[in-house]
């Protein structure tokens, strides 16, 4: 028997996601009986006194949950962009996403109907 648990699995399947100062990970690892789950990372790069460090936070979700939750998200995403900012033209975040991808600069304006997020 081993002396040590194997909490970090091997990953099957992975997906990054930078956004501004987080970086969100999608990672498919298995189990021991080849059955599989998901984990979702949140990493922010903090400063402290001698340099950087990364606080990480995690979820993991398993098969029985995944209709719920991809459902909540897309329900919860989907409210956002139609009762509570049906201004926002959500598209252009991924325009800008390649226009960067592309090596092209781009600069938002300055008007007030910009969104900062944190």
């Amino acid at each position: 028997m081993e002396d040590h648990k194997d909490n970090d699995r091997a990953e099957i399947y992975s997906e990054r996601v930078r956004a501004g100062k987080r970086t969100y990970f999608f990672d498919v690892k298995s189990t021991r009986s080849n059955d599989y789950y998901l984990t979702i990372t949140e990493s922010k790069r903090r400063y402290k006194d001698d340099g950087y460090f990364y606080e990480k936070h995690k979820i993991f979700l398993y098969k029985e949950d995944f209709n719920k939750f991809v459902q909540a998200l897309n329900d919860t995403v989907n409210h956002v962009k139609t009762e509570l900012m049906p201004e926002v033209d959500f598209e252009q975040f991924d325009r800008e996403k390649e226009e960067n991808e592309e090596g092209v600069v781009t600069v938002n304006s300055s008007d007030d109907s910009e969104l900062k997020w944190d």
